[in-house]
């Protein structure tokens, strides 16, 4: 792993070999993020109509499994925040790695579902402007 200090960033960048070295912990971490939020969803209308009566002192015997997804969620969120991959996309899963090339900083690119990260874009380019990893030098 590479940290870099330029005028604009400070981002960590990282090889080929570490971004791919990454992909089982951010498949576990999003994975997580899915599963919690699938939760979340299944359990919003319950979850709602309590918050509509808590100043009566309504509940929801879901409240216990309500937090502790949100906790799920936040806590790989942060988890994923600290590998400094930059996650682009819950859903999907998309994540950009910063990655130094020819002088000037380009994303390596995967998204949860892909064996290995096999394309890379320039910075505001974003996942339209995708190219095959083979095109990177």
């Amino acid at each position: 792993m590479d940290w870099h200090d330029s005028e604009d960033s400070s981002e960590r960048t990282f090889s080929l070999t570490e971004a791919n070295e990454l992909i089982p912990t951010l498949h576990l971490h999003l994975t997580r993020i899915r599963h919690a939020r699938r939760t979340l969803e299944v359990i919003q209308d319950d979850i709602h109509r309590a918050s509509l009566r808590a100043e009566y002192g309504g509940g929801s015997r879901y409240g216990v499994l309500y937090l502790q997804a949100l906790e799920q969620v936040s806590r790989n969120l942060q988890a994923l925040e600290e590998t400094g991959v930059l996650l682009k996309d819950v859903e999907t899963g998309l994540c950009d790695f910063p990655h130094r090339y020819e002088g000037r900083i380009v994303y390596l690119c995967w998204k949860l579902g892909e064996d290995e990260v096999a394309w890379w874009h320039e910075i505001h380019a974003g996942f339209q402007g995708r190219q095959s990893i083979t095109r990177l030098g």
